[in-house]
């Protein structure tokens, strides 16, 4: 009765994951879909390309950020490599969706939305968009692995037409049916304890959501001013903008330099920055820093060193930078002569 019921259950356990299957693979497919049949979002000139949204996970990425700045840095790469993730993600999604070597696929799930996880886990204004993705992704991925498919899928085609690779061990593994693995309990439970601590650890990293203060980098802009240098004539900064909302840019509408006594000592207003000379710019990725119709647009992830000519301005010891966003928040940084 036991074994009867145990061999009942490994053939519908799939079948109790269908929903999940289909909504987990849409998610997936539909991203291919977006990008290349609604859309072309794989072409670096056009608006919208999908490798500037990648560099905006660059800030805050979590264990994988020299991957992700090494891509942005590197153009031709980053186009090859958001091919392919696109293309990966269309084949697991449909495959899912088909529940064709589902485990295989499931594998596949588990691994992209680790990657969503950890690259994107700090995005989301409202509702912690990405980092609820990656979480449920990753849980949903071990699940489908667990389930396999049942009714409704290939492999559950497959296993009734008899095709002879359907009875080999490794389908099991990579296709459906029960899972020959023994003592599973325990491995499960291991498994299980593994992917709440990582819900609970980078909630609490990406967002203080389990003690502590609350935290949202996606809510108001941050840039960091860096590497500030005066040579007699010219002043360089560098620039990185590392929170904010991923949807739009900061807006600068002021440049200012200040002395000792914060006295205005120069100042670069909005209508300037909206005309500020390209060539000024020495962008350090492919989300770039540039002027817009009436302000300097900084995107997310972006990061750029600047130069101002001083004309006969002398700066002097402990003068200060001051960039100023259009929401009235302001950076300030040392002038290091």
């Amino acid at each position: 009765m036991d074994a009867n019921y145990k061999n009942q259950f490994d053939n519908v356990s799939g079948l109790f994951t269908l929903a999940l299957r289909w909504v987990i693979g849409w998610t997936y497919f539909s991203a291919f879909w977006r990008r290349l049949i609604l859309d072309n979002k794989l072409i670096p000139e056009e608006a919208g390309y999908i490798g500037e949204k990648f560099n905006h996970f660059l800030p805050n990425a979590l264990g994988i950020k020299p991957i992700i700045e090494y891509l942005v840095s590197n153009p031709d790469a980053l186009q090859i490599s958001m091919v392919t993730f696109t293309i990966v993600e269309a084949i697991v999604g449909l495959l899912i969706i088909a529940g064709f070597f589902t485990r295989l696929m499931s594998i596949g799930v588990f691994f992209l939305a680790m990657g969503i996880l950890l690259g994107s886990g700090w995005l989301g204004t409202t509702c912690l968009d990405e980092w609820q993705i990656g979480v449920l992704g990753v849980a949903g991925g071990f699940t489908l692995f667990l389930t396999g498919s049942s009714n409704y899928s290939l492999d559950y085609y497959l296993m009734n037409k008899s095709c002879r690779f359907t009875n080999k061990k490794w389908f099991a593994y990579l296709g459906s049916g029960a899972l020959p693995i023994k003592n599973l309990a325990p491995k499960v439970l291991i498994m299980s304890v593994f992917i709440f601590g990582l819900t609970l650890f980078t909630n609490q990293y990406f967002h203080g959501g389990v003690f502590g203060r609350l935290h949202n980098k996606s809510v108001k802009p941050k840039v960091e001013i860096s590497n500030v240098k005066y040579d007699g004539s010219q002043l360089t900064f560098q620039i990185f903008r590392v929170e904010g909302a991923d949807v739009y840019g900061s807006f600068l509408i002021g440049i200012q330099i200040l002395d000792e006594n914060n006295q205005l000592v120069k100042s670069i207003g909005q209508d300037e920055l909206s005309r500020f000379p390209k060539e000024k710019i020495n962008n350090h990725y492919v989300a770039k820093i540039k002027p817009g119709k009436h302000s300097l647009i900084i995107p997310l992830g972006a990061k750029a060193d600047v130069t101002l000519d001083m004309d006969d301005i002398i700066i002097k010891k402990d003068y200060t930078l001051k960039l100023i966003d259009i929401s009235g928040i302001e950076w300030v940084e040392n002038i290091i002569q």
